[in-house]
């Protein structure tokens, strides 16, 4: 579904990615993991757009998307939930939702898909009419996932859903997830809680300062003694 081949991607003068391939077969769940700075969100964001590669191709259901403006990206049905939320605070949980369907036009569907959401995170139910700033960490992150649910993806990207969110929270969303990629969304994971993204995940790659240090299915990876030392805490 998505194929990056021999990708670079420069800040300036620094070459934060060097080099990359990765493969995301549809259905699946993939996972990018390592460290803070390895790399990890700069993919994520070069693939939806936000930043431009230097070098090498991606495809995204075997058309370039390299270069393209982002928001031509989401409509081919490939869509980010950022790091961080990014909710709109000012605005009310349900109007975050509709905003995730601004390039829709099906407004049929976008009711039954509104209605889905609500179901995945009954807490954005009954929440819909507060402002999203007042929401709680793990709120936020719900109404993030289900604002990207809106534009209706064939391939979701998550860039560090877990971050900042009790342990409680955290099995919650990773659910969650699971549940979105069982529903038919291939879903493309960030995330620094390698033990959690491994433990969903059917294939798997370490970043290492811009660099794929590993890649192999998420078992092996796993139960690999390199990266359970680096990632998974011995």
């Amino acid at each position: 579904m998505l194929k990056i081949d021999n990708m670079d991607v420069y800040y300036g003068a620094i070459h934060a990615i060097k080099g990359i391939s990765i493969q995301v077969p549809q259905g699946e769940i993939v996972t990018l993991v390592g460290s803070n700075g390895a790399g990890k969100s700069t993919t994520l964001q070069t693939i939806s757009g936000l930043l431009k590669p230097k070098n090498g191709t991606i495809l995204f259901e075997d058309q370039h998307i390299e270069g393209l403006a982002a928001h031509k990206i989401v409509s081919m049905g490939l869509c980010q939930v950022p790091e961080g939320r990014r909710v709109f605070a000012n605005m009310t949980v349900l109007e975050n939702l509709e905003l995730g369907a601004y390039l829709r036009s099906d407004k049929d569907e976008i009711a039954r898909d509104l209605e889905d959401v609500f179901k995945k995170f009954p807490r954005l139910l009954e929440r819909k009419n507060q402002l999203s700033g007042t929401l709680s960490g793990g709120e936020q992150q719900m109404l993030a996932m289900g604002r990207a649910l809106m534009s209706k993806p064939r391939l979701l990207l998550l860039d560090e859903p877990s971050m900042g969110l009790a342990p409680l929270l955290v099995k919650e969303i990773f659910n969650i997830i699971q549940e979105i990629n069982e529903s038919g969304t291939t879903v493309l994971l960030v995330e620094q809680n390698a033990n959690m993204a491994l433990s969903i995940a059917d294939k798997a790659y370490v970043l290492e300062t811009g660099r794929i240090a590993l890649a192999g299915t998420a078992k092996e990876l796993a139960s690999s003694e390199a990266v359970r030392k680096a990632y998974l805490g011995g």
